[in-house]
């Protein structure tokens, strides 16, 4: 069985909408995705509307209205594009996430004008099901990531440099029955990574963010606000934290006002990126192959800063590196479409014993 599955992802940095075209062979857990084609496209003015939501402003709900349906129509834009003459089986997005606080959670879009545009079934809202199942939503890859790169020669740690950082930890794969290799994946949201380093360039550089971290480049590290920082990330070692999923990002946003008037917007983002390392760092306890994947793998003093909390340098150049969430949302809208249980209940914190639910809302065409 043969399928063409776009994904769909717009993340919390609010940088731009990625679409992945991705072959999808085989059904289940034994299916074999390759990646055709891939494409970004921004957010323009409507970022910023979508950022207001966001960070929790009032708003009349006609705004929140239009927001959700010109977010669907750039997505149907974005994916008839990508298709061209090709004729997808279906499409699975994300929505942007607008609050994120189990067991609350918003992903907003309209997916009926994709449906209609694209002329195929559109999953969506994969979070949802494990939310009321009682676990946090998130994080929603690992599954994915399980499909896409687990490896049979070492261990491999996926780290997603995005608004968030998120880590998938994947065990050696060594054939077989495929379940002891799943109850094995660890993974958790790690900390606010884009998010407080774009707030650092708004804030004081008046620039969306800082192309490459040419400026944190320079930027000497303040240990109070590492420190500081790092206070908000969740510890892996504590049982409570290791399946606790992040949400807006507040306290970033306001760890960059706490800081703003005594240091420079270089030892901001120069700090800002040795806490994320050094969180990173947390979770990678053992030696792992290490993928960078997101927008923040192109930021050279973040990547220096991994480099030297993990003691190796960890690779950017990945062919799925740039479009990894987009891909996995189609590997995960495949598994939906095939009634495969997308969540890992010892990753999203599902109460003991309570099964993985089959997850996704679906609009027809």
């Amino acid at each position: 069985m043969t399928r063409l599955v776009v994904g769909c992802m717009t993340g919390t940095s609010l940088d731009g909408l990625d679409v992945a075209l991705v072959r999808i062979e085989g059904r289940g857990l034994d299916m074999t995705p390759s990646l055709l084609r891939a494409a970004s496209h921004p957010l323009g003015e409507l970022a910023t509307r979508l950022r207001t939501l966001a960070e929790d402003r009032p708003v009349p709900a006609s705004a929140a209205a239009r927001a959700a349906l010109e977010l669907a129509l750039l997505h149907a834009e974005a994916v008839t594009s990508l298709l061209g003459s090709d004729r997808a089986d279906l499409i699975c997005v994300h929505g942007q996430t607008i609050h994120h606080a189990p067991p609350v959670s918003w992903q907003l879009i309209q997916p009926a004008p994709i449906a209609r545009a694209a002329g195929a079934p559109v999953v969506y809202d994969l979070r949802q099901a494990d939310l009321a199942a009682g676990g946090q939503g998130a994080p929603i890859t690992p599954l994915a990531d399980w499909i896409l790169f687990r490896s049979p020669h070492r261990p491999v740690a996926v780290v997603n440099l995005g608004g968030f950082c998120n880590v998938t930890l994947l065990p050696r794969d060594a054939g077989g029955e495929p379940s002891a290799s799943l109850r094995a994946i660890r993974a958790g949201d790690v900390c606010a990574c884009n998010h407080v380093l774009d707030a650092v360039a708004r804030r004081m550089l008046d620039r969306p963010f800082d192309a490459e971290g040419a400026i944190a480049t320079y930027g000497r590290v303040d240990p109070a606000a590492t420190d500081d920082l790092l206070r908000f990330a969740p510890d892996p070692t504590q049982s409570a934290h290791r399946t606790r999923s992040l949400g807006s990002g507040d306290e970033a946003i306001a760890w960059v006002e706490r800081h703003a008037q005594r240091l420079s917007a270089a030892d901001l983002s120069a700090s800002a990126c040795r806490a994320v390392a050094m969180a990173v760092a947390r979770w990678i306890d053992e030696p792992h192959d290490v993928l960078l994947a997101g927008g923040g793998r192109r930021n050279q003093r973040l990547r220096h800063e991994l480099a030297a909390a993990l003691g190796d340098t960890p690779r950017s150049d990945h062919e799925l590196a740039e479009y990894r969430e987009a891909a996995c949302f189609a590997v995960l809208g495949a598994l939906a479409q095939d009634r495969v249980p997308l969540t890992l209940p010892h990753v999203t914190g599902l109460p003991a014993g309570q099964a993985a639910p089959v997850a996704g809302a679906w609009v027809l065409p």
